[in-house]
């Protein structure tokens, strides 16, 4: 326990940090079944790891990231960050200086080995400042490539709406639950056409929508921690393993088993 209260502490530290001098600070340390409280620091911050899934809080915005995944969150932006089960966590902070260029929402990205092999390197110098010339120029290169990330669609929104709040509760707590609107408008006590309008005005999606990126995003956690497809599709509710494929492929591009391998090919070119 002792060690996860040193990584919180040392990761917020780094985070007030202002100082141009170290315009980039890296960190990494491996969490275990932890829970980050909600906090905010000047500094911007990069998200990622090379094993493990963390779930990630911003408003009412919930992020899953994997080792396929970075999350990048502005300076100021206050987050929360649950560490599933072991989590070899990396972090890299970005003094107020040099964030101008980045993006200012938070979001999650597909990071490129590109990326992963400069915060890597970020992270071997160590955090004491007396930065060389060459480190100083590898930090602007990754400032150069940050500036680059485009935003990713697995976020899930929530929201602090009394009525809606319980039947995303619902939804959070069973996310293999095949009952359609109807039943949850009844079980809150609205008609159904005000529980479809709350889920457009509050959470910018349908009652459809919101319920398959649930289960997308929860696919993703899963895939992290190694389950089987078979077992994610039965787990989520589908009936088949092929209804699952297509979802998954059709709101990412790609299977889940091709997921699984470029995350096996990064793993195998970052331990090359």
């Amino acid at each position: 326990m002792n060690n996860q209260i040193r990584t919180y502490r040392l990761a917020q530290d780094y985070g007030y940090q202002i100082n141009p001098s170290i315009p980039v600070i890296g960190y990494s340390e491996m969490v275990t079944n932890e829970v980050c409280i909600s906090h905010s620091h000047p500094r911007g911050q990069l998200i990622y790891a090379t094993t493990g899934v963390m779930n990630v809080i911003v408003g009412n915005h919930i992020w899953v990231v994997n080792p396929l995944q970075g999350l990048w969150l502005p300076g100021g932006v206050e987050h929360q960050v649950t560490f599933q089960k072991d989590v070899n966590y990396y972090s890299v902070f970005i003094d107020p200086s040099v964030t101008e260029r980045l993006p200012s929402k938070s979001f999650s990205f597909d990071i490129p080995m590109f990326l992963k092999q400069l915060i890597f390197k970020i992270i071997s110098f160590g955090t004491e400042g007396n930065l060389e010339p060459s480190q100083k120029r590898i930090m602007d290169v990754f400032l150069d490539e940050l500036a680059l990330i485009e935003p990713s669609a697995t976020f899930l929104p929530t929201t602090n709406h009394e009525r809606l709040q319980k039947v995303v509760e619902l939804l959070l707590n069973d996310v293999a639950n095949k009952n359609n609107i109807d039943y949850f408008a009844e079980l809150s006590f609205m008609s159904t056409r005000t529980l479809s309008c709350l889920f457009i005005k509050e959470l910018g999606m349908n009652f459809s929508d919101w319920r398959t990126r649930l289960k997308l995003l929860e696919a993703i956690k899963r895939l992290g921690e190694k389950q089987s497809i078979k077992e994610i599709a039965f787990n989520l509710g589908y009936e088949t393993t092929s209804a699952f494929i297509y979802m998954f492929k059709k709101h990412l591009g790609k299977t889940p088993s091709n997921y699984i391998l470029e995350d096996q090919k990064d793993s195998d070119q970052l331990s090359a």
